[in-house]
């Protein structure tokens, strides 16, 4: 198998692991301000604190593998979208120091509460302008990024962001069905069901918006109509997982919510790729024109066959020792 085409396929799953994880974390910050007491932040927070260091590890091996083993695409992404990027890393550290500074002061809780919250709100929005600003194509002439500072902002990458932060807002909502019990619980299962209502909408509306951000994607998709059998499974198994969560949030589950918002995610992902593939930045640079020579692939895939497994392995790990629910009171710190 071509190596390319097995490094295309890591740094995908290494995105898709982060988007995920650490979807849910930022989602119960975006949720913070409205959970009512401050014993239910508390327990929210307990709730995502062991874990959500971790989640971020799969974000620096995705960033960190495009440039190791596509540097032509991290050349020309970069300098694209350096804005939204900055923004959301410094948003990650704002609710990073908050995670650890919030149980360490009373006087000053209020501070860190608003840290996580905006902190988390602007590093989900972030990412989805990024991914809007990408879908939507990068001005490439010869090797390098050719467009202006604010390519980046348009009323799609908007879109975008708005969708990415109201999903996100569902898997912590769902996560917090799962992972907590009493008042907070009946509050994030109120949620959910709101917010599910909104994740699909937004879901559609970019569904809809994006066949049109490029020709190749239009073709993809409704090139013919044996094309589009061939990819009318996504948005059928999609309806699906959405009648999933719904039946399982009037019901009174606990988990089956979590891992039907988290299908959702994939099943767009999946969509993401039927896009993208074979290109990496739509529609002028190909993963086979963005790859490293294949003496670096190799070099690169030994390291990344100990260090995937171990990141796969300790990760597991965590969430079996921190499973079950989360009381108040109780928690990491």
């Amino acid at each position: 198998m071509d190596l390319t085409i097995v490094w295309a396929f890591l740094i995908a799953f290494a995105v898709l692991a982060y988007v995920v994880l650490d979807g849910f974390d930022l989602g119960t910050g975006i949720l913070f301000p409205f959970l009512g007491r401050d014993e239910n932040r508390d327990t929210a927070m307990n709730s995502v604190a062991p874990i959500w260091d971790g989640n971020e590890t799969w974000l620096i091996l995705g960033g960190g593998g495009l440039f190791a083993v596509f540097p032509l695409a991290y050349a020309i992404i970069m300098p694209a979208l350096y804005a939204p990027i900055i923004a959301m890393l410094l948003a990650l550290i704002f609710r990073g120091v908050a995670f650890e500074y919030r149980f360490k002061t009373v006087r000053g809780r209020w501070l860190w509460d608003l840290s996580f919250f905006i902190g988390s709100l602007t590093a989900a929005f972030c990412q989805g302008i990024a991914l809007g600003a990408l879908v939507q194509g990068i001005e490439v002439s010869g090797r390098a990024y050719a467009g202006g500072w604010f390519d980046w902002l348009t009323p799609f990458s908007l879109m975008t962001g708005l969708a990415v932060v109201v999903g996100y807002a569902l898997l912590g909502a769902t996560w917090l069905v799962m992972k907590t019990e009493g008042e907070i619980h009946d509050i994030a299962r109120r949620y959910a069901s709101f917010l599910a209502f909104g994740t699909l909408a937004a879901v559609g509306i970019v569904s809809v918006w994006m066949p049109f951000q490029q020709p190749e994607f239009y073709s993809r998709w409704f090139a013919s109509i044996p094309q589009f059998l061939t990819v009318a499974w996504v948005p059928v198994l999609l309806a699906l997982l959405a009648a999933s969560l719904f039946q399982a949030l009037w019901t009174g589950k606990d988990y089956r919510p979590f891992f039907s918002a988290l299908g959702l995610f994939l099943l767009c992902f999946v969509g993401l790729g039927i896009n993208f593939y074979p290109d990496i930045i739509p529609p002028d640079v190909t993963i086979f024109e963005a790859a490293a020579p294949e003496s670096s692939q190799i070099f690169l895939l030994v390291g990344a066959a100990v260090l995937i497994p171990t990141i796969l392995i300790y990760t597991a790990f965590a969430y079996w020792i921190f499973r079950g629910k989360v009381r108040e009171g109780e928690g990491y710190h």
